[in-house]
């Protein structure tokens, strides 16, 4: 049984731009090119649980951030990845209407988790695993196994696609087939290849 697994941010909705993140930065009165960095610089713990929405929020404010600041820029963050790349999710109904198996597997943590849970064009995805909620993240070794074993798949079932290299290495040491996401219509050719050998 062949499970095909996307990533979410830069797959299945679009990278977040630099005018979300501006806009988050100027709502709580913070430098754009600072506020950025510290979003980058400290995301991949938040994405693992390590961090707490207030915990993360601070670090990257640099100063207590307050819950009125939390609950405005976890809303907006959540917004700045809910734009879908329309090839791709195009390309995930296909795949779901053939009846292909399909996955969610996102480095994300549990706000924009429960977030991307609340669109449309998410919940025909019945499996999707989320590192915050999770406690791993890509492309550590344990998150590709854990999700292997909760799929019930063999690692050599699933085809896994993300758009960042590391990732798909990562599912590669797990012993996965990984597809480096560029743009839908790559994808389509590459998912073709992928799913006639099998």
């Amino acid at each position: 049984m062949t499970w095909i697994v996307f990533d979410y941010g830069g797959v299945l909705s679009l990278p977040q731009s630099e005018s979300d993140a501006d806009a988050m930065a100027l709502a709580v009165e913070a430098d754009p090119g600072a506020f950025k960095r510290g979003y980058w610089e400290h995301r991949l713990e938040f994405d693992r649980a390590t961090l707490t929405p207030f915990a993360y929020w601070s670090a990257v404010l640099e100063r207590p951030a307050t819950q009125a600041e939390i609950a405005r820029l976890v809303a907006m963050d959540v917004a700045s990845w809910a734009y879908p790349d329309t090839g791709t999710v195009t390309l995930l109904g296909e795949l779901i209407e053939a009846g292909h198996n399909v996955a969610l597997l996102s480095n994300a943590p549990i706000c924009i988790g429960d977030g991307v849970d609340e669109l449309p064009w998410i919940a025909a995805i019945d499996r999707r695993f989320y590192s915050g909620r999770m406690g791993l993240v890509k492309p550590d070794r344990e998150i590709y196994d854990r999700m292997a074993g909760e799929l019930g798949a063999d690692p050599s079932e699933i085809v896994f696609i993300d758009d960042r290299e590391e990732n798909i290495e990562g599912a590669a040491r797990a012993g996965m087939t990984g597809v480096h996401f560029t743009d839908a219509t790559a994808l389509r050719g590459a998912l073709e290849g992928v799913l006639a050998s099998r």
